[in-house]
């Protein structure tokens, strides 16, 4: 399909190269379906449903999310820039739980406050984009480029940054039990640290 219309219910559909004009507002519920290379740029998404869904070579920079709800949702290979992950529903059962961004660019995205226990950015650019107070525990950052995130009061419990590169994490303001690091990547967290490095 290349029409979306508003106030309508989606099941098991392939939605290819749909291009909603900036500022349009869409209403509406989609589950199992596959959005490809469209793009939702500026647009607001108000209080939609995407269940089960795969978003692939999308282009959701700039869209509004008041309401809506992702569960065990996928991007891969997407733009997702500027967007506040905060005004989306997260109330709704599985949001959390499978939600993944796979070779995506979430640059100057924010996710202050959110419980995202699991959560999966494998292979991203995540530059500028704020954790501060965020739940990511057992979170893979596998392969992320983390430039000047903001990292504060975020539960790094059995968090994956191991293969993750470029993020400066302050150990004494963040919660990094049993969290994984690797060389040498993790020696800016020494940095963050009120000690003298000797080479």
């Amino acid at each position: 399909m290349n029409t979306i219309s508003n106030n309508q219910d989606y099941y098991d559909q392939i939605f290819e190269k749909v291009h909603l004009e900036a500022n349009t507002t869409l209403s509406a519920n989609f589950t199992d379906c596959d959005f490809v290379k469209c793009s939702f740029t500026s647009v607001l998404l108000n209080k939609c449903r995407f269940s089960g869904c795969t978003f692939l070579e999308c282009d959701l920079s700039l869209a509004q999310l008041p309401g809506c709800s992702f569960p065990a949702t996928r991007f891969e290979k997407s733009k997702l820039i500027g967007i506040n992950w905060t005004l989306a529903d997260w109330s709704s059962p599985g949001f959390q739980k499978l939600i993944g961004f796979y070779d995506c660019v979430l640059n100057h995205s924010t996710l202050i406050g959110l419980e995202l226990e699991n959560l999966q950015i494998i292979n991203c650019i995540a530059h500028e984009v704020d954790f501060r107070e965020t739940n990511c525990s057992k979170a893979d950052f596998k392969g992320t480029d983390l430039a000047k995130s903001i990292f504060g009061n975020t539960n790094l419990t059995k968090a994956d940054l191991s293969q993750a590169r470029n993020y400066a994490i302050d150990p004494g303001a963040n919660i990094l039990k049993k969290a994984k690091f690797a060389l040498p990547e993790a020696m800016s967290i020494l940095y963050n640290m009120d000690i003298i490095l000797k080479e």
